[in-house]
């Protein structure tokens, strides 16, 4: 699958900020949307703490992407140890700005996909995902092999956010038990929202090097804001196969 690549990443700075400010401006702006964009809704006290910016200089660049549409303002479920204040202002990424960082390929990885569905058959475009997957698992599965079971989903995630994919690693829910892996970016998501081929063969692709049986929760491809996939426990999968590795 894409990379996002420094081309790509210059592109999303004018996108994200526009041409017509000041360069140093410019790339701070990107910084705040990019870790708004990797962190999900998030707080001007963090990101100021996160950037080293003050509260005036990041609430200049937070009204500057919320004009521009970039950003938008959600409001935090109040909790216990909150008390009945006011909920915190948290800011999360638009689809506008989740575009901004989008592969500037979109529209001809689309169109080619179309014309291989039309002319060979949707298996061929299944096909053609693998194969793109088979590139990518051929670099991270040595990184992967050695280490403990319970390491890998953290170090798949690691090789993910080199990657471009913003990801992210942590124990999942009690009810769930495993893992959970998110995907704050995702460099095709326009095209996967055609061809979810492509997300199917990412998340047959990570059950193999993961080596335990993995389930899609969520997919920015169908409107979630993060593509969070559930890990099984490696113990628990191998007892339910029998002691027989997938």
């Amino acid at each position: 699958m894409p990379e996002f690549t420094p081309h790509v990443r210059s592109a999303a700075v004018d996108a994200v900020a526009g041409s017509g400010v000041p360069r140093a401006e410019r790339d701070t702006r990107a910084r705040v949307a990019r870790l708004i964009l990797e962190n999900g809704p998030v707080t001007a006290s963090a990101l100021g703490e996160r950037l080293g910016l003050t509260p005036a200089a990041v609430r200049r660049h937070l009204d500057a992407l919320l004009a521009d549409g970039m950003i938008e303002i959600r409001r935090a479920r109040p909790s216990a140890s909150r008390g009945r204040g006011r909920p915190a202002k948290l800011f999360a990424i638009t689809d506008k700005g989740r575009n901004a960082f989008v592969h500037a390929y979109d529209d001809l990885a689309a169109s080619a996909l179309r014309f291989l569905a039309e002319t060979a058959g949707e298996h061929a475009v299944s096909e053609f995902a693998r194969r793109q997957l088979a590139d990518l698992e051929e670099r991270y599965a040595p990184r992967l092999r050695d280490l403990p079971p319970q390491e890998r989903v953290y170090a798949l995630a690691e090789a993910l956010s080199a990657d471009g994919y913003a990801a992210s690693a942590s124990k999942a829910p009690h009810v769930l038990g495993g893992t959970q892996l998110c995907q704050h970016h995702c460099p095709v998501a326009h095209v996967a929202e055609r061809f979810p081929q492509l997300c199917e063969a990412e998340t047959e692709a990570f059950a193999r090097m993961l080596d335990t049986p993995v389930q899609r929760l969520a997919t920015i491809a169908h409107g979630d804001g993060v593509c969070t996939t559930h890990v099984s426990p490696v113990k628990a999968a191998n007892e339910e196969s029998g002691g027989i590795s997938l």
